[in-house]
């Protein structure tokens, strides 16, 4: 099991990059640019996570077909996802840079906000592409046994982020465009990287490569696509349920409220991306049991990753309780007011760390068992279905708070839906049956 630290120190690195941006902004450009990075980010995630969709299901079918036994058709489905992959972010940053305008106003940006929207979303997709290949190549680096490589390119880039973000905002007090140069260059180190190693056989020796004349096979583009398909819904829906959170906040608290939930989400991202990391390099190794029809050992693994999950959302949600009055102090330190209100939120948000991590596995075990319908299912109801809907019921029967409450209710009835989701649909894991 200390197979998954690399990869889930690869996820923690990558989450860094809107935290440092927001940090240097907030310290050094002021508020009005920090709540406009925040109000645009999760939209951009949104295009980030087609890579994580792309790497998840693909990574999970790679390590099928090698678990069978055929191996050089795992190289050539690996490749034509990387194709597929590198141009797809090419298409979506030219889209986005070009409706930038119109996005940032539907996400009710307002006159101030909306130069500052635009210049970072822009500048942005410059990186994209690198973006959309970095989180594809997190579960391709486990599958191709390499998780080292894939945890140092992390960190290389997460260091090339945050010495730019000193540079650009702190140093040559660039701000808001600035944070997204910092962020682009990071972005394009942690992505073109893997592809020159992958394509190299000097520097690859691996049992993965990419080869050099392989066409796109739509089936199994296909196949990756709709096994990633969990891992895709629960990242565009936490984007989507962000972009709720920051409507209800705009109406209510306006420019303070978006930058308290700003705060909250960087801290969330640093926890989430211990279970996402976790998820990512279980799935293929579940993946390859499934292959090999070894149901003791799926068993095994299912057992152990509850109770790592179980102690590890136990110490988070402490450190969180623990640390929420430094953490606000971190980025909004300078105003009073603004502090108060982070603070209590972070108290009452993070409690749901105490449950999501097995709601995240279950959808993460499911893409491993190649039952990407059930596991976009859980995906769905946890972030789509229960969250956004707690999210517009509950600030009207609890007042604001409710909306720092919605997560805790969200994350209660995802888990009761997952414990019927694996009874019913994976008895193997939980002795069923063979």
């Amino acid at each position: 099991m200390l197979s998954v630290l690399p990869s889930i120190g690869m996820v923690l690195i990558t989450s860094i990059y809107s935290i440092v941006d927001g940090f240097f902004v907030s310290n050094y450009a002021g508020k009005s640019g920090f709540a406009a990075i925040n109000l645009l980010w999760p939209t951009i995630m949104i295009l980030g996570a087609v890579g994580l969709m792309v790497g998840s299901g693909g990574g999970s079918l790679v390590a099928k077909v090698k678990g069978e036994g055929y191996p050089e058709k795992a190289n050539r489905i690996f490749t034509m996802l990387i194709r597929f992959t590198t141009q797809l972010g090419i298409v979506m940053g030219v889209l986005f840079a070009v409706f930038c305008p119109a996005i940032s106003r539907w996400l009710g940006a307002d006159a101030d906000m909306m130069a500052e929207c635009v210049l970072y979303g822009r500048i942005c997709m410059i990186g994209l592409p690198g973006f959309v290949l970095q989180m594809a190549f997190q579960t391709f680096f486990m599958a191709a046994e390499r998780p080292q490589l894939g945890t140092l390119m992390s960190v290389v880039s997460g260091v090339v982020n945050i010495a730019f973000d000193a540079l650009f905002v702190w140093a040559l007090r660039w701000g808001v465009a600035g944070a997204a140069a910092a962020t682009a260059l990071a972005q394009l180190v942690g992505g073109i990287y893997p592809l020159i190693y992958f394509s190299s056989p000097r520097l690859n020796k691996g049992s993965l490569r990419m080869l050099r004349h392989t066409r796109l096979i739509w089936p199994y583009i296909g196949r990756a696509l709709t096994n990633g398909l969990s891992e895709y819904v629960g990242n565009i829906a936490l984007s989507i349920v962000s972009i709720c959170y920051n409507l209800q906040l705009m109406q209510h608290l306006g420019e303070d409220g978006v930058a308290a939930y700003g705060i909250v989400i960087y801290i969330s991202f640093v926890y989430s991306a211990m279970f996402i990391g976790y998820n990512i390099a279980i799935t293929p190794i579940i993946g390859y049991h499934y292959g090999a029809r070894d149901v003791d050992e799926q068993r095994s693994l299912f057992r152990k990753s509850l109770v790592i999950i179980g102690i590890t959302g136990i110490l988070m949600t402490l450190s969180s309780e623990l640390l929420s009055g430094p953490l606000a102090r971190i980025f909004v330190g300078y105003d009073a007011e603004l502090t108060v209100l982070t603070v209590k939120a972070i108290r009452i948000y993070m409690l749901c760390f105490l449950i999501c991590g097995w709601n995240m596995f279950v959808s993460a075990l499911f893409t491993a068992l190649q039952n990407g319908v059930v596991s976009a299912v859980a995906a769905f109801a946890r972030s789509l279905v229960f969250e956004l809907a707690c999210v517009w019921v509950l600030p009207a029967v609890m007042g604001i708070d409710g909306i720092w409450w919605a997560v805790n209710v969200a994350e209660g009835l995802t888990l009761v839906l997952c414990g019927f989701l694996v009874w019913r649909f994976a008895p193997q894991i939980v002795g069923r049956g063979k």
